[in-house]
Order: C-alpha cells, then sequence, then structure tokens
C-alpha cells in the first residue's frame, strides 16, 4: 500500500512533465513547420512545374478586369462588415467576444493552454501553496427590499409600454422565495397548501391568480392564497392593502406569514402617503422579531424617515446598521453620504474650495461619497440622471447596476431635497477610481469589486435596459480587427473602382516586393547546396 501511494507522485509528476513539454513544442512547432514548407515548396519546383503554374496563373490574372477585384474587395469588405455587426451585438449582449470565447473554449486545450476558471479560485499563501479564495457576499443575489406590487405597478408599465419590466430568472428566484417562504414544511402541507406550492411555479399569472382562487375554495382561511392575490391581481395599492389585511386576520402564528404581510402593509402605507403610521408598522415589526435582520426591514425604514426629512432619526438607525461586522448595502452607504453631504452642500463651492481647501465637514462630506462610489460605482449616474431609470427588479446584486437601479428609484427624491448635495456628488464622485488602487483585486475600503455583477444583472435587468459595467471594458481584439478590415477593404474597393490602371501598378509592386524574400531563399539555397544533391531528391 505504501509502494503504491509513493509511486503516485512520480507519474503525476511525469504527467506534468509530459503536459509542459507538449505546451512548449507547440510553441515552436509552427516555425518548424512553416520551414518544412518552404524546403517541400523548393523541392517540389521542378517536379510539380510549379514555375509553368505560377506563370499560367499570372496570365490569368493580368486577364482579369478591374471591375472583379472591386467585387472582389466589395465582397471581403461586406463579410467582414457582417462579422463586424454580429461581434458587435454579441459583445453589447453578452460582454464578451465570440470568437475569442470560441477560441478559447476549443482551441485553446488544443493548444496545452490551461482554463483560466481553474486559477481564478486560488491565490498564494505565504508558504507558496494555493488556497481557496474565500467567496464574497457581494456576489449573492437578495431580495429586493422595497420590490414593487406586480399587479398595482409592475402590470401598469407594462399595459403602458408593452414591455416587461421583469424577466422570467427574476420571476422564477421569487417563485421560490414565496415557495419556501409560504409552505417551508412539507412534511404537514394541506391540500390548499399543495395548490398554492404549485400556484407560487406557474409562469402565467393568470394561472396563479385562478389557483389562488381555487385554494380559497378549499379553504376560505387561506392567507397564502390572499397574500398571491393582493400581490398580483389588485391593480390599485388600496385593493392591495385591503387584501393584505384580509391575510393577516386569518394568518394564524405562521411567523414567516406575520412578517412578510406586516411588512407589505407598511408599504402600502408608505405609498399612499400615510408615512407616519408606515414607521410606526416598521418599527414595531423590527422590534417584534429582531432575528429577521437578513430581510433588510431597515432600509424601508431609512427611506420613510428620508420622505419624513427626520434626518436624526435616519443617523440613529444608520448608527445601529452602518457596522463593519454587518453587510453593506447601496442604501446604507449612499445615505450615510448623503447626510454627510447636506450639512455642507447648500454652501459648497468647487472654485471656493479650490482655493482655500476642503473644511473638515467636507472632507467627511467627500469621503463618505468616496466610500459610498466605492462599494456601488453605478449609483451616481443614476442620481445625477446620467442614465435613464426603469422599474426596479424583484432581486438585487449587491454592488452591480441593478441594486444601484433599486436605490435611485426609490432615493433620487431624496437627494434632490437636499440643496447642493447633487452638485457636490457631481464634483467628486469620479475622484473616487483616483483612490481604488490598481489593479482592483485589490480594493479599498470594501472587498474587490467582484467579477460576477455584470453576467447576473444582466439576468435581473430587462433586455432593454442597457446594463452599466465596471471596470469599463475595452473592445475586444476581434472587433478592432474586423473593423479595420471592413474599412480596408471597402477603402481598396473604392480606389480599385475609380483608379483601376494605378491600382493596377501598385498591386504588381506590392506582390512583387511581398515575394522577394522567397526569390532571395531560393537563390541561397541554390548556391548553397550542390545541383546533384536536389536532383537526387527530386528523384526521390
Amino acid at each position: 500500500m505504501e509502494d503504491t501511494t509513493g509511486s503516485n507522485p512520480q507519474s503525476l509528476g511525469f504527467t506534468e512533465k509530459l503536459k509542459s513539454w507538449l505546451s512548449w513544442s507547440w510553441t515552436y512547432i509552427c516555425f518548424i513547420w512553416f520551414g518544412m514548407v518552404l524546403i517541400m515548396i523548393y523541392v517540389l519546383w521542378s517536379p510539380l512545374k510549379l514555375q509553368e503554374t505560377l506563370t499560367s496563373a499570372s496570365v490569368f490574372l493580368n486577364t482579369l478586369t478591374p471591375k472583379f477585384y472591386v467585387a472582389l474587395t466589395g465582397t471581403s469588405s461586406l463579410i467582414s462588415g457582417l462579422i463586424l455587426i454580429f461581434e458587435w451585438w454579441y459583445f453589447r449582449k453578452y460582454g464578451t467576444s465570440f470568437i475569442e470565447q470560441v477560441s478559447v473554449s476549443h482551441l485553446r486545450p488544443l493548444l496545452g493552454g490551461v482554463e483560466s476558471s481553474s486559477t481564478t479560485g486560488l491565490f498564494s499563501s505565504v508558504n507558496g501553496e494555493t488556497e481557496p479564495r474565500p467567496s464574497v457576499s457581494e456576489c449573492k443575489v437578495w431580495r429586493n427590499p422595497l420590490n414593487l406590487f406586480r399587479g398595482a405597478e409592475y402590470s401598469r408599465y407594462t399595459w403602458v409600454t408593452g414591455k416587461e419590466p421583469l424577466t422570467y430568472y427574476d420571476m422564477n428566484l421569487s417563485a421560490q422565495d414565496h415557495q419556501t417562504f409560504f409552505t417551508g414544511d412539507t412534511q404537514q402541507l394541506r391540500p390548499e397548501d399543495a395548490v398554492m406550492q404549485k400556484a407560487w411555479r406557474e409562469r402565467n399569472p393568470q394561472a396563479r391568480i385562478r389557483a389562488a382562487y381555487q385554494a380559497i375554495e378549499m379553504n376560505h382561511e387561506c392567507a397564502a392564497a390572499y397574500v398571491l392575490l393582493a400581490e398580483e391581481e389588485a391593480t390599485t395599492i388600496t385593493e392591495a392593502e385591503r387584501l393584505f389585511k384580509q391575510a393577516l386576520r386569518i394568518a394564524g402564528k405562521d411567523i414567516n406569514l406575520l412578517v412578510y404581510i406586516k411588512r407589505r402593509l407598511a408599504m402600502c402605507a408608505r405609498k399612499l402617503g400615510r408615512i407616519k403610521e408606515a414607521v410606526k408598522m416598521m418599527r414595531d415589526l423590527m422590534k417584534e422579531f429582531p432575528l429577521l435582520g437578513m430581510l433588510n426591514i431597515h432600509e424601508n425604514l431609512l427611506e420613510a424617515l428620508l420622505e419624513l426629512q427626520a434626518y436624526a432619526d435616519v443617523q440613529a438607525v444608520l448608527a445601529k446598521y452602518d457596522d463593519i461586522s454587518l453587510p453593506k448595502s447601496a442604501t446604507i452607504c449612499y445615505t450615510s453620504a448623503l447626510l454627510k453631504a447636506r450639512a455642507v452642500s447648500d454652501k459648497f463651492s468647487p472654485e471656493a474650495a479650490s482655493r482655500r481647501g476642503l473644511s473638515t465637514a467636507e472632507m467627511n462630506a467627500v469621503e463618505a461619497i468616496h466610500r459610498a462610489v466605492e462599494f456601488n460605482p453605478h449609483v451616481p449616474k443614476y442620481l445625477l440622471e446620467m442614465k435613464s431609470l426603469i422599474l426596479p427588479p424583484e432581486h438585487i446584486l449587491k454592488r452591480g447596476d441593478s441594486e444601484a437601479v433599486a436605490y435611485a428609484f426609490f432615493h433620487l427624491q431624496h437627494w434632490k431635497r437636499a440643496e447642493g448635495a447633487l452638485n457636490l456628488l457631481h464634483c467628486t464622485w469620479e475622484g473616487t477610481f483616483r483612490i481604488i488602487p490598481y489593479p482592483l483585486e485589490k480594493g479599498h475600503l470594501f472587498y474587490p469589486y467582484p467579477g460576477c455583477t455584470e453576467t447576473a444583472d444582466r439576468e435581473l435587468l430587462p433586455s432593454f435596459h442597457e446594463v452599466s459595467v465596471y471596470p469599463k471594458k475595452e473592445l475586444p481584439f476581434f472587433i478592432l480587427f474586423t473593423a479595420g478590415l471592413c474599412s480596408f477593404t471597402a477603402m481598396l474597393a473604392m480606389l480599385t473602382h475609380q483608379f483601376p490602371e494605378l491600382m493596377g501598378v501598385f498591386a504588381k509592386a506590392f506582390f512583387s516586393t511581398l515575394f522577394a524574400p522567397l526569390g532571395f531563399f531560393a537563390d541561397k539555397m541554390e548556391s548553397f547546396m550542390p545541383s546533384s544533391f536536389w536532383h537526387q531528391l527530386t528523384r526521390i
């Protein structure tokens, strides 16, 4: 047994050496192959009558009219233009080059390359061994604390614009949440619970509503069915509030249902203008269920307090939740920046600040803005209205574009209400990127910015929205290459059409110059090698 285990490292070492040798050989095999091709052409020059073939080919090419060359270059330009359009569309949709992706996926393993995914999750420890990199919570998809009502808000948007504001991926996550939240104990499912469990999975809204009514017929006290009707069927917030109150009366002792219904009732009160009532309901909910902090009810409370302009209460909530041990969010970071900016923004002037320097309060405000921008760099463009807003999704990715959309959708009005706050943000937010160390893997105040945000945001946000990407990706090489090829061939087609004789002279001079090294190489080989040697090779 010991001998067997001891021989494994040796066999693995031999395998690794073989792989490395093959990978190394691929680097030089192209040059060897090119040299062998040149030698083979020279050897077979006389037996295959290549000279006569080239002469006849040149005669044929000389008989072609300029129209042929115009058609040739024009077709090349058209084909490269179509490739360019496809590459550009693929890059805008998926964030990568199709040609590069195919090359990496299929050609790189054949050439002995190593997949990049095998090393991205590793980093070197002190003793040189590789360790798995700790997973970062920013890559997790979270439920949007302020998500809208489907029937009363999302559906109204669809009726007006004809666009679907929610993606199937987002709605599928919500279905899983509801299924887990309201029917968690699958061992003791009542018949109406089984119907509701199926209802949450239905893709068609009308099918979900019919299933909810079916559950109510089976049991008039099925609270989850009334929750679904309040979310999906109610076309106004008032109607949704009525259904939620009906669900609350029959919810019993189901904690999940109670928390969900009370939170949505508080959100209904906030939307209907009863803000103080909403604040009280949220405070009572947080006091009654203090262990449910993962639901982020404090973010609902912060937004309602900002609407009341109760900035002292906002600061008290931030003091509790803006803690180093707790997960951050755009709401926490940007609300903290708003409070500090509000204290100095009404008198802030960039010209005066450049002359006299920043005061302590202004420096604190700028540092808070830099901290917020480092956490989520997508938010400022929405707050400054450099990008158009859309309805927020039901799930968000922290530090991603989806979180930025959700935050700006509800908090833009609060920034506008603070005089000069947006001006201060406009003057200072881009300075954040000079502070963040390069490369971005190092981070500054937070974990390094995750690389998973773009892919997840494209799944969470509708296709008509242009997803914000950070850091900004450079155009892939093949897009630049096909753009240059298309432009070059189009220019050749135009010049050949306008100046056929001049372009013919230019083409002959170009090809004679191009093949001059081959002629020089052939002459040197002829003088270096004896003629009898080549004669024997020819006979072979």
